[in-house]
């Protein structure tokens, strides 16, 4: 990564890039403070119930800060690349050495995402709706089109965006939107089901459930209560999600491209928060007026719109608190995080009831229950929470960072 105020020829990391990441990782390790658990335990508190709420994905329609961790890290993916081409290119490296490793990364992201999607089977557990999967399946394509013109990145992304929603738009909506074989129930239907044009973005109804019925069951099946047969996913997310999610990735492909530029810094951070509005504005009127739904767990093309303007204004606030302002001390328990974020992500996925079994076996129940058995999760999750940042810690303090 490259500031392109830095003299001609010098690569300079950017700091706010590594702290909006590690922002984003932060929001994922949270997950371990259990907020939900509190807010139970606490009914009648109305803060506990927002921050729970915004610590939790929403069934179908909609958006909490929870649900921009995988957009915001998959754009963050994007902006990445036209600083690692340029570095690339700068050692000398030709155009199918680097397409050969962006292959390569590709494969091992695929890899990670259904490894950690396996830990708790008998067998692989074949799926890809990992974030880290979703990630690898588009990253080569992204790599080509980042070697590419500018108006090669729009093409690829307004192309993605208009083909996607058509070819849900014009596929059949079945007659069973209900159905158990769906995983869908009349009473979660009748809370959060689509009514008329949406329905084509309906819960395991749709185009990408199809494929996935199809394609997942072409791989080896790891027994789910009884069924060998893959049927549907309980959350409703699919494989093709990749698709609009390259779109995703794409936008931060531009976004980076633009930081490469020679705008001043302060025009810069203007353009990612005028494009952040806009964009916001354009994904949340898309759903207003039924044209497609604003559906995280498809990946919808209103829903890249809408999660890539709050991608655009958080990489605006950060690029002008850090690398406009100058000022970055505050932001380096993030750098830390965001300079190793696969290893925070699979400390997250492999590691948290570890930590938790033994804090408790060797401190005891009653340490973490000091401020009244409400908070108890909240205590025990901190723990864990300061083990896993001391761990990045010192990794950091190494220079050891892991980079696939």
């Amino acid at each position: 990564m490259s500031s392109s105020d830095a003299p001609a020829g010098k690569l300079q990391r950017l700091v706010s890039l590594d702290a909006y990441r590690g922002f984003v990782m932060l929001l994922m390790l949270a997950e371990v403070l259990e907020l939900s658990a509190v807010a139970k335990k606490l009914p009648d508190s109305s803060a506990w119930q927002f921050a729970a709420w915004h610590q939790t994905h929403v069934e179908w329609v909609g958006c909490t800060l929870h649900d921009l961790i995988q957009p915001s890290f998959s754009f963050i993916v994007g902006v990445a690349v036209p600083f690692s081409i340029a570095s690339r290119r700068q050692r000398g490296q030709s155009s199918p050495v680097m397409l050969l490793h962006a292959l390569w990364r590709s494969v091992l992201l695929v890899m990670l995402g259904v490894f950690l999607r396996s830990k708790n089977s008998a067998a692989t557990n074949w799926v890809f709706e990992d974030t880290l999967s979703q990630i690898g399946l588009g990253y080569f394509v992204l790599f080509l089109v980042g070697m590419a013109s500018r108006w090669v990145h729009w093409l690829a992304f307004v192309g993605i965006l208009v083909g996607y929603w058509a070819a849900f738009a014009t596929y059949a909506v079945p007659d069973n939107l209900v159905s158990p074989l769906r995983g869908v129930t009349q009473e979660w239907q009748d809370k959060h089901g689509l009514e008329g044009f949406a329905q084509h973005w309906s819960k395991n109804a749709n185009l990408a459930h199809d494929v996935d019925v199809w394609l997942l069951n072409q791989l080896p099946r790891v027994p789910q209560k009884g069924e060998t047969a893959y049927r549907f996913n309980r959350g409703g997310y699919q494989t093709l999600n990749f698709i609009p999610t390259l779109a995703t990735m794409i936008l931060g492909l531009i976004a980076g491209t633009f930081l490469q530029g020679h705008a001043p810094t302060f025009r810069r951070t203007l353009m990612f928060a005028v494009a952040g509005g806009v964009s916001l504005a354009v994904g949340w009127a898309l759903g207003e007026f039924d044209i497609v739904p604003v559906v995280k767990r498809i990946w919808t093309p209103s829903w890249v719109l809408y999660s890539g303007g709050w991608c655009l204004l958080l990489l605006a606030v950060f690029y002008l608190c850090i690398d406009v302002t100058g000022f970055k001390a505050w932001a380096f328990p993030l750098v830390v995080i965001g300079m190793n974020s696969i290893v925070a992500y699979c400390l997250a996925g492999l590691t948290k009831s570890f930590f938790r079994e033994n804090l408790t076996r060797h401190f005891g129940s009653s340490t973490f229950q000091a401020l009244g058995e409400a908070y108890e999760p909240l205590l025990l999750g901190g723990a864990v929470l300061l083990i896993w940042w001391l761990i990045l810690y010192w990794l950091y303090r190494n220079r050891v960072f892991l980079r696939i």
